[in-house]
């Protein structure tokens, strides 16, 4: 007998893709670590301060992460979706670097 899935949207797991939000989270966070204490230690006027500027690609990052965890106890294919959000949005490459070489 052949069984159809009424649901059209994937079943994944719950605990595990909260997991998987869980390490992207950590690793957002010591990247913007990472970059702190090297703006600090290069100086607010140096070339890497101004290449990364707010940093808002990092700021917006850790904010998904941090959304998505709790989101997958509820959807998980959500939860998915705003990871991805993340990785196109990183994917698209950051012109402030460039420029601010340039202009060196």
């Amino acid at each position: 007998m052949l069984s159809v899935n009424s649901d059209p949207l994937p079943n994944f797991a719950r605990w595990p893709v909260a997991a998987y939000g869980f390490v992207l989270f950590m690793a957002a966070i010591a990247y913007f670590i990472l970059a702190r204490a090297l703006v600090s230690l290069h100086g607010k006027d140096s070339t890497l301060a101004a290449s990364l500027g707010a940093d808002v690609k990092g700021k917006i990052s850790v904010t998904l992460y941090a959304l998505a965890i709790p989101v997958a106890l509820i959807y998980s294919w959500l939860a998915l979706a705003l990871f991805i959000i993340v990785e196109i949005m990183w994917f698209i490459p950051d012109r402030r670097i460039e420029s601010t070489l340039r202009r060196q």
